[in-house]
């Protein structure tokens, strides 16, 4: 029954939710929270349905662009996959957000900090296993592939979880884990001659163009994308505003790099734009240079505890300019052909505002170390700053710079004003750069970053102007870039994902002498279990007898110790079996070599 709706005067709503609040709260439950979780219930549902609509877009485009042969057609069809492709990460952020509880800026950020930039996954299409793998495990191994269902099943299933893994640790071992298992398949049922035959489709991670291929390299490789990306998310989800987190995002965006420094060495053959070596290595150089902006952001942390400490203001102008020339480095190389026309214009803007903002912090914290020292420790300081500072060591000698500091007062305060100077005109332009890109985002800390930071250079530069300055500012010169922490290119720990190979009762083929060597070795005084698939053709004639023999069965639960084989004048096999074998019965088992 359902009971009716009473509206006996203004506050009969409100008595009403009262009522059922207090309900609710004699039963246990939390109105405040049920009502928090049907907000973020809604939220959710509004979001997944905005993605379906995006999906039916973005098939309806994906048929027409493989419909279509004409160029142009096809370009615009491109670039509207391109925006729905874009959409579609957007939402999928915002999900995940919602679904860890509506955190935006990271677990425990208690500050602002320069915006990174993550990379969306790779997306794929659901794939059947079963028919291919039933047929080739039957055709191929000699053996009944429905027996094999509950494998396949579990098969499919890892790769069902790892098209949406979590944004942390868990996510990333359960791609890693279906790597492995992609390994082991590739080495079991794979050989130069025959493939499994299944079309593996993906959609490319910038664009959303389709690409498919029938090489399981690709579904490998495409998993491998999917590493490294997960790495740049994780990595820009840390709280960079404490060192532990700083230091864990720098890890992260090196463990990216390194996936993608991988990807690029062993798929040489791309399918999608963002899978091309020069791609990659425009991701491996940008991912590099967030690693190295993570370092400078963990040394800068102590910074306000001890202000007046101008080695460690040195130390942190040339952490920023190194960081100021790895972003300048990744800009010159995202202006290059065929990059320039598929990174996106808001990266290539935000790698323009970070080089000009941390090449402003570079001769904002110089001019701090030459106007905030002690003058009693002037000339004890002037040596060690030459000394530990001013020359990089791994630079050869004659081309070390020669930046020697003005030991007088006076002086030093003039160069920090040029340096204020050269801070306040780069953080002006970086400014002007981040109006003409502005990110699509409720919130924008990237601008309260730029503003925060050229309104501390305006306030330095006002305690040092006098009145009396009539005399001709010097010119700054550069701050030669130099890092005492320079991130390396890691690659994935695959080694510390422990698999178990799923299809381990089938036999494998194709392995070469040193691996079935390398197997056999390994498995210690217990002993190993060999199977044997097929065997190699004789050198005999072939004969006009019986067309049953021996050499199509499969010997089954051969047990065999592993001994080492003893040394002898002629080379034997390692596993010798007799040429001849009894032909009077069917299925008749090959009997081992005799010792000689």
């Amino acid at each position: 029954m359902i009971p009716e709706e009473r509206r006996d005067g203004p506050g009969a709503g409100e008595e009403s939710t009262r009522l059922q609040a207090a309900d609710s709260v004699r039963k246990g439950g939390d109105p405040l929270a049920q009502m928090q979780r049907g907000r973020l219930q809604s939220r959710r549902a509004r979001v997944h349905q905005q993605i379906s609509k995006e999906l039916r877009m973005r098939a309806g485009a994906e048929n027409l662009y493989r419909a279509t042969s004409n160029t142009r057609v096809r370009e615009t069809v491109a670039l509207e996959l391109s925006y729905v492709n874009s959409s579609l990460q957007l939402l999928k952020e915002e999900l995940e957000e919602l679904d860890c509880g509506g955190d935006t800026d990271g677990p425990g950020s208690g500050g602002i900090a320069v915006p990174l930039i993550p990379l969306g996954l790779k997306e794929t299409q659901e794939l059947d296993w079963s028919t291919a793998l039933r047929e080739l495990i039957s055709g191929h191994f000699g053996e009944d592939g429905t027996t094999y269902e509950a494998e396949i099943r579990e098969l499919s299933n890892l790769r069902q979880a790892m098209r949406t893994p979590s944004r942390s640790e868990a996510g990333l071992e359960l791609l890693m884990s279906y790597y492995n298992q992609l390994c082991l398949l590739d080495a079991r049922f794979v050989s130069p001659a025959r493939g499994l035959g299944l079309l593996f489709h993906w959609y490319d991670s910038l664009t959303g163009v389709p690409a498919q291929q029938r090489s399981l390299a690709f579904e490998k490789g495409s998993v491998l994308f999917n590493i490294g990306a997960l790495h740049t998310q994780i990595g820009a989800r840390q709280d960079r505003t404490c060192p532990g987190g700083a230091s864990c995002a720098a890890e992260a965006f090196q463990r990216a790099a390194g996936a993608f420094s991988l990807l690029r060495e062993k798929f040489s053959q791309a399918p999608s734009p963002d899978m091309s070596p020069a791609s990659l290595c425009v991701l491996e150089q940008l991912m590099t240079a967030q690693a190295q902006e993570c370092v400078f952001e963990g040394l800068s942390l102590p910074a306000p505890a001890a202000p007046h400490d101008c080695l460690a203001q040195l130390r942190l102008a040339q952490e920023a300019a190194q960081v100021a020339a790895e972003y300048e480095q990744v800009r010159r190389a995202m202006a290059q052909p065929p990059v320039r026309d598929y990174v996106p214009f808001a990266w290539t803007t935000l790698v323009m505002v970070k080089a000009e903002h941390f090449r402003a912090l570079a001769h904002f914290h110089m001019a701090t170390a030459l106007c905030g020292g002690p003058v009693a420790a002037e000339a004890e300081l002037l040596v060690r700053e030459q000394e530990v500072f001013l020359e990089p060591l791994d630079r050869p000698e004659p081309q070390r710079p020669a930046l020697a500091l003005p030991q007088e007062p006076e002086e030093r305060r003039k160069l920090g004003k040029a340096h204020l100077r050269r801070a306040i005109l780069g953080q002006e332009a970086a400014l002007r750069l981040h109006a003409v890109g502005r990110a699509l985002r409720r919130l924008d800390p990237l601008q309260a970053v730029l503003a925060q930071a050229l309104r501390r250079s305006l306030a330095k530069y006002s305690e040092l102007d006098l009145e009396d300055d009539f005399f001709e500012a010097p010119e700054a010169p550069d701050i030669p870039p130099k890092t005492y922490q320079r991130p390396e290119v890691r690659a994935p720990s695959f080694s510390q994902v422990k698999v178990a190979d799923i299809f381990h009762r089938l036999p494998c083929r194709w392995w070469k002498h040193a691996e079935v060597v390398a197997r056999l070795k390994g498995v210690g005084e217990e002993g190993v279990s060999l199977q044997v698939a097929t065997l190699l053709p004789s050198a005999e004639p072939p004969s006009t007898g019986d067309r049953r023999p021996a050499l199509r069965g499969l010997l089954r639960n051969q047990e065999r110790g592993w001994e080492s084989a003893p040394t002898r004048g002629s080379p034997r096999p390692l596993l010798g079996w007799s040429r001849k074998a009894k032909r009077g019965k069917t299925g008749a088992r090959l009997s081992p070599a005799p010792q000689p």
